[in-house]
């Protein structure tokens, strides 16, 4: 090899060295250190670590709180996902068009995801406050019955569901938006001249077309929907009796006020696997289904 192509190769590795360094520092080490630390008991002042190997996985099985979280995660999952996508391609087609004032609506669709999630829980849990709220308010003025949704364990996950859909819908409409603004016009003129309607032309070549889009969103989506959890410390911490309790919430809880940081290590190395299977599933499954231009 000559002594040019060294250099370039140097050169190469040398720029490549600090984002290396940040990635081993912040990511792969802390994930390996979670790892290791799972296979061991809490240390104390009184006592050492100890290796106690899959114990704690033994006891995460056994866990009836863990399995209640699995599963309002996955409501949530269930919850937020789908609905947030659809909402976000239906603003996105929306503002695309030709409105009125259409600067200022998508202003008005973007502006939910630049709060913090803090003040959107705040502004949330005024709409939610029983009686006082705003959205008991309008129920008494429909005359409908009203109830307190955050503290009845039947409407506080999904009260939790529309607040988080309200705010990511229009984050992901930005992608979406920048994806059809980047479709070709002659498309539309071809598809009008066959005599293809909107809705044809929408399911037959604007949607194929956004499945690069949808597929960098739906991971996006799903991630959030597993590490979204700010609100619960504003509306809920978990309750009532954990029927809003998220994973990484339950993770939180066991660290910091359970001061077991080895359970929580086993559940979070559980976490950071499941995310790890849906993202390579989503990639695998959909990948073929994506028409890439």
């Amino acid at each position: 090899m000559s002594r040019g192509r060294i250099l370039t190769h140097v050169y190469g590795w040398l720029l490549l060295l600090p984002a290396a360094i940040l990635l081993l520092t912040f990511t792969h080490y802390p994930t390996l250190a979670t790892l290791w630390r799972s296979f061991y008991t809490p240390a104390t002042a009184f006592r050492p670590a100890a290796f106690v190997g899959l114990e704690n996985y033994r006891f995460m099985l056994e866990d009836e709180v863990f399995w209640q979280v699995v599963e309002n995660n996955i409501l949530f999952a269930v919850g937020t996902i789908p609905a947030s996508i659809a909402l976000a391609l239906l603003m996105a087609v929306w503002v695309n068009g030709r409105l009125p004032a259409r600067a200022l609506v998508r202003m008005a669709y973007f502006t939910p995801t630049v709060l913090p999630m803090i003040a959107v829980a705040n502004i949330w849990l005024f709409f939610y406050t029983p009686e006082i709220g705003l959205v008991d308010q309008l129920l008494g003025a429909l005359g409908l019955p009203t109830r307190n949704w955050l503290g009845d364990p039947d409407t506080v996950l999904w009260a939790i569901v529309v607040m988080t859909v309200w705010k990511e819908a229009g984050f992901f409409m930005i992608f979406y938006l920048a994806a059809l603004q980047s479709i070709p016009p002659e498309l539309e003129e071809a598809a009008r001249l066959e005599g293809a309607g909107r809705w044809h032309y929408f399911r037959r070549v604007v949607f194929p077309l956004l499945m690069p889009t949808t597929l960098f969103v739906l991971v996006n989506a799903v991630i959030n929907s597993f590490k979204l959890v700010d609100q619960l410390f504003i509306l809920t911490k978990g309750g009532p009796d954990n029927a809003s309790a998220l994973i990484l919430y339950y993770i939180y809880e066991t660290a910091f006020s359970f001061f077991d940081e080895s359970y929580a290590a086993t559940l979070t190395v559980v976490l950071l696997a499941v995310l790890a299977l849906l993202s390579i599933g989503q990639f695998v499954i959909l990948d073929r289904r994506i028409h890439y231009r």
